[in-house]
């Protein structure tokens, strides 16, 4: 016959362990926003750590990023290989903050060589680099990526549908990569009604990396003069 399990029958020491691994995550909280308050408004961009150097969407996030970066938004990525080293080189050809919120992941063993050295951050726990990238961000880029990527974009999708952050200029860059999806999108779920319009609107496929950069200063210059007045 079974019985139900008392406290008794389980590790004590795993409730000690997870009280200290409290301090372990305030620790990284603490780190990431003493770093990141002065790095100014910003620009997060995310994709693919496996494309290399000669993909033309790595060649296209290295003129995405300089562009946005020479327009003088920060440039955070996930610190990388791939598109973030791409970013990352793009940020810096651009004269612009280059900025690496690095994981320990077995596909990306070290930050890439072009975030400056103050930005260069390290991270545990994958909830506490997300909101790094959504803190300081006055908009989301996406090029071609896996799993990773796709949560980054409909998490912030969400974040922004409920209200929890205010909206910003979502952009997706590599069209035919990401037709696809949209369509999808489109056909199914937003005429099944788990969507509104209003909430595929914010997605934005553009291919010119002067195009979104000033996409994004339009909406950052309008959003602090509205918050001025």
């Amino acid at each position: 016959m079974q019985t139900t399990p008392s406290f008794g029958d389980f590790d004590r020491s795993a409730v000690t362990h997870d009280s200290w691994r409290v301090f372990r995550i305030i620790s990284e909280f603490v780190d990431g926003f003493e770093t990141m308050t002065n790095i100014g408004p910003s620009v997060s961009i995310f994709g693919s750590a496996r494309l290399p150097p000669s993909s033309p969407y790595y060649k296209l996030a290295v003129k995405a990023a300089k562009a946005i970066a020479k327009r003088g938004f920060a440039i955070i990525t996930g610190g990388g290989g791939g598109i973030m080293e791409a970013a990352n080189k793009g940020a810096q050809l651009g004269k612009g903050i280059s900025c690496g919120l690095s994981i320990e992941l077995p596909f990306e063993a070290e930050s890439n060589p072009f975030i400056d050295r103050r930005y260069d951050l390290h991270f545990r726990y994958f909830f506490v680099r997300k909101v790094m990238f959504i803190r300081y961000a006055q908009g989301y880029v996406f090029f071609p990526g896996g799993v990773g990527t796709m949560d980054e974009l409909f998490e912030a999708l969400t974040l922004i549908q409920t209200e929890k952050i205010q909206p910003f200029p979502i952009y997706l860059m590599g069209s035919e990569y990401w037709q696809g999806l949209i369509e999808w999108i489109k056909e199914t779920v937003l005429a099944s009604g788990c969507i509104f319009d209003e909430d595929l609107e914010r997605i934005h496929i553009v291919d010119d990396p002067e195009a979104v950069a000033e996409g994004i200063e339009r909406h950052y210059q309008k959003n602090r003069s509205l918050k001025n007045f």
